[in-house]
C-alpha cells in the first residue's frame, strides 16, 4: 500500500521518543556508576537526538556524521586518553554547530522556525511531491 506524504513541518515528538529519553534520563547516574563518562555520553547523545529528531529535523545523513564524529571521538578517549574528555565534549559540540548551519541552509529544512530559515519549503514540496502543501497545524 502506497503512503501519501503529509506536510508536517515543525517541531514533533512521539510517545516512544520521550519514553526513550526518559529512561536514560533516569538511567544515566546508574551508567555513571560504571564508568563516569558512559552517564555523560548517554545524557550527551540523547539530548542530540532530539535537538536532531525533533527540533531540527535533520537529514539522516548528517545525523550519521555527528554520531560518527561523536563515537569516533569517545572511543579514542576512552581507548586513548587523548582527546580529553573535555575536547571530546567541545569538538562534538562543535560538529553540532556545523551540522546544525549546513541543516538550516538546505531547502529541505523543515524543524522549528522552518517558516524564518525556509520559507520557500512548500515550493520545494509540491515540487518534489506533486502534492500542494497542506499544513497540518504543527508548531511552526
Amino acid at each position: 500500500m502506497k503512503r501519501t506524504a503529509v506536510f508536517a513541518p515543525g517541531f514533533r515528538i512521539s510517545e516512544l521518543d520521550a519514553g526513550f529519553m526518559l529512561v536514560v534520563f533516569g538511567s544515566s547516574p546508574l551508567l555513571a556508576r560504571l564508568f563516569e563518562q558512559l552517564g555523560m555520553a548517554a545524557l550527551f547523545a540523547v539530548v542530540h537526538f532530539f535537538l536532531f529528531c525533533n527540533v531540527l529535523r535533520a537529514n539522516r545523513s548528517l545525523e550519521l556524521l555527528w554520531t560518527g564524529a561523536f563515537i569516533g571521538l569517545w572511543a579514542s578517549a576512552y581507548s586513548w586518553g587523548s582527546p580529553s574528555w573535555l575536547q571530546v565534549y567541545a569538538l562534538a559540540f562543535a560538529v553540532t554547530v556545523a551540522v546544525t548551519v549546513v541543516q538550516l541552509l538546505l531547502p529541505s529544512y523543515h524543524g522549528v522556525f522552518w517558516a524564518t530559515f525556509n520559507p520557500r519549503l512548500p515550493q520545494w514540496w509540491e515540487k518534489r511531491t506533486g502534492n500542494k502543501a497542506m499544513f497540518t497545524g504543527t508548531i511552526r
